[in-house]
């Protein structure tokens, strides 16, 4: 796990660009503390530079950037190609020799023997990658097919630049920190600026499953002195994939398992194998429990595979409504791991909060962040690598959205425009603190309470105000309905438009909702949490669960393998059963959160009276300050729960905040 930064610029000296590799690298240096490296051809312009978190190959073999054996490859990496010892073996045979025992290396071989879209089909891991081919004078970059690894390009007005975060590009010459009030919408809407896109002007993400070649020659002819508004850079340069999910989905689909047994013996096999791979390392592994069945099912197959007990981690709060220690630690026993949990209470949090604008290079409001970053510091006191059970709500169907899905299509589909919106005016008329009680007291779903009842009944009556069905997700996953009468001269992207999105025909309404959400929500929230809490505390996390030949398994199974009534994640419960009996896992979804309606009310509200006050608001001249203000005001007078569209909106004056005053320093 690494840091990696690039920077191609005909403008600067050889000593300017390693002053500025030098500069951009620094700003990595929580990705990877263990070394830095430097590789500078000035004939070109072109710089490398690297942070390692020395995981695979401890010696100086495998520091990077890494040139190959003929010299035509150089080579700059974040990530692991978990499959690296087989296909070792392979092109051993073929004649190559390797000097270390590192990834890098075999990835080098790798692209020597096949080239980069063949090589890139047979690697099994998670990465991106910056690679300069001297010979053709190409600079190629590619991200791993489901989006776990991060990589950001594009130009300021110094040249071109890739990274791993922002906060590269930001101490980059010539960069120009000019935010996009469009993509500022879409963030207030989300919760997370979505691929390919970033909060800046001329910044993009590189999208999960695509590689990218510039061609130094073609693109400086074109481009001239880089200046960013000549062209525009994604017709320019247009990512190609190399694998695609919505031909995974299509592939799957057409060859069903039918027989649940079976289902269950292969996902436990690809399982297995996906596991295996993610635990080799040259330093010590361990394992996030939560005690939920994803994170359950890894740590015991993990177990099974291991010869010592693994070391596990857990955080719980001292509120009972957040706590998941007992269940984690329930688990850890049954499994016999070597179980580490840290007890936390509110102001363990509510000290992070100060340092969200920072630990996360780009406006990121997913609350799940906090306790995310605090189980990561835990980890790394006694491991470097942690296995985790992300994926497995995306894949097998985890989400409570997913039980709303038919329901609002119907409702959306067959009934007429006014009646739904006077359904949602009848809806709205009831405050979501009285739904909380009203839903509670009377029980929902065969005698279970919902959490957050009222947000959700909320949320319900903003998508049946929706005229159309399509895209269901994006109305659903929606937080501020118009978000542009939020931010100033603004117009957020139609969702599905941001990104490479195939309407898949034939798809049920949930099904579209997972599709969805393994193209968006998954990339560009739960995964880039993941990155940014754990590199923040400088811990590789591996998510054995999104192996592609899991992912493309998954869409292999009908959905009632995956959801059967109110049961949902069907197959990883009975799969889970094999090994962990049902009553340490059966009970109703926790989650990974926070109480953030009542801290905004209570401990933050210093905080956020001051970072959305109507001077600082209308200085700035992101947000409208009379609805925000008002907005404020609802939540803390306690007559409505705006807790998630008012920290979506501090987290980016946090954001700022932390960015003004970085430029000073």
């Amino acid at each position: 796990m690494c840091g990696i930064a690039c920077l191609i610029s005909s403008q600067l000296s050889n000593e300017h660009l390693t002053q500025a590799m030098s500069r951009m690298t620094a700003a990595l240096a929580h990705r990877g503390p263990d070394a830095d490296g430097f590789w500078i051809d000035p004939k070109v312009g072109l710089a490398f530079g690297h942070r390692r978190l020395a995981i695979i190959d401890l010696s100086d073999a495998g520091r990077q950037p890494m040139r190959s054996s003929s010299t035509r490859y150089v080579l700059i990496f974040n990530g692991e190609v978990y499959n690296f010892a087989q296909l070792r073996v392979q092109l051993s045979e073929r004649g190559y020799t390797f000097r270390g025992s590192s990834d890098t290396e075999v990835m080098l071989a790798a692209f020597e023997e096949w080239g980069l879209v063949a090589a890139l089909q047979r690697f099994i891991g998670m990465f991106a990658f910056a690679l300069w081919d001297s010979e053709q004078r190409v600079l190629h970059i590619a991200r791993d097919r489901v989006g776990v690894k991060p990589l950001y390009y594009g130009w300021t007005k110094a040249g071109f630049v890739v990274a791993s975060e922002l906060k590269a590009i930001e101490v980059a010459p010539g960069f120009e920190s000019q935010v996009d009030h469009d993509l500022l919408a879409s963030y207030v809407q989300y919760g997370f600026v979505p691929a390919p896109f970033s909060i800046y002007k001329n910044i993009y993400k590189l999208q999960p499953g695509c590689y990218l070649s510039f061609k130094l020659d073609e693109i400086t002819k074109q481009r001239g002195d880089f200046s960013p508004d000549k062209l525009d850079p994604l017709t320019a340069l247009k990512p190609i994939q190399y694998w695609s999910a919505s031909e995974a989905v299509t592939r799957g689909r057409a060859r069903k398992i039918t027989n649940s047994d079976q289902a269950i013996f292969e996902l436990d096999a690809l399982l297995r194998d996906a596991i295996k791979l993610r635990l080799v390392s040259d330093v010590p592994i361990g394992a996030f429990l939560s005690g939920g069945i994803d994170s359950s099912l890894v740590v015991a197959l993990m177990q099974q595979l291991s010869s010592q007990p693994v070391h596990t981690f857990s955080i719980g709060f001292d509120d009972p409504e957040y706590n998941e220690a007992p269940f984690a630690q329930a688990i850890a026993a049954h499994c016999g791991t070597q179980h580490t949990q840290l007890m936390l209470n509110a102001q363990d949090a509510l000290e992070v909060v100060p340092q969200l604008g920072s630990l996360f290079d780009e406006p990121f409001a997913d609350p799940s962040q906090i306790p995310t970053y605090l189980l990561s510091k835990l980890t790394r006191r006694h491991v470097t690598v942690a296995l985790s059970g992300d994926g497995g709500d995306e894949l097998f169907g985890g989400y409570a959205r997913y039980d709303w899905a038919p329901l609002v299509s119907r409702l959306i589909g067959g009934t007429p425009s006014p009646l739904r919106k006077l359904t949602a005016f009848c809806i709205e008329c009831i405050s979501q603190n009285t739904w909380d009680r009203l839903l509670h007291s009377i029980g929902y779903a065969a005698g279970k309470s919902v959490a957050r009842a009222g947000d959700k009944m909320h949320k319900l009556a903003r998508v049946l105000r929706y005229s159309s069905k399509q895209p269901l997700h994006g109305q659903m996953a929606s937080i501020w309905r118009e978000a542009e009468k939020i931010v100033l001269a603004s117009r957020p992207l139609e969702f599905g438009s941001f990104n490479q999105t195939t309407v898949i025909p034939g798809l049920s309404a949930i099904e579209t909702l997972m599709y969805y959400d393994l193209i968006t929500y998954l990339p560009d929230d739960v995964l880039a949490k993941v990155d940014r809490a754990s590199m923040a505390a400088s811990i590789e996390a591996r998510e054995p669960l999104l192996d592609y030949r899991i992912v493309e398994f998954a869409w292999r199974l009908p959905l009632e393998f995956k959801i059967q009534g109110k049961c949902s994640k069907w197959i990883l419960r009975k799969l889970l059963a094999r090994y962990i009996p049902p009553k340490l896992f059966e009970r109703p979804k926790m989650g990974f959160g926070v109480p953030l309606a009542s801290w905004l009310r209570g401990p933050l509200k210093n905080w956020a009276n001051d970072l959305l006050s109507a001077a600082t608001l209308s200085r700035q001249g992101f947000f409208d300050a009379q609805v925000v203000q008002a907005c404020l005001n609802s939540h803390l007078a306690g007559h409505t729960n705006l807790h998630y569209q008012l920290w979506n909106l501090l987290i980016f004056q946090a954001w700022l905040a932390a960015r003004k005053k970085t430029s000073i320093e």
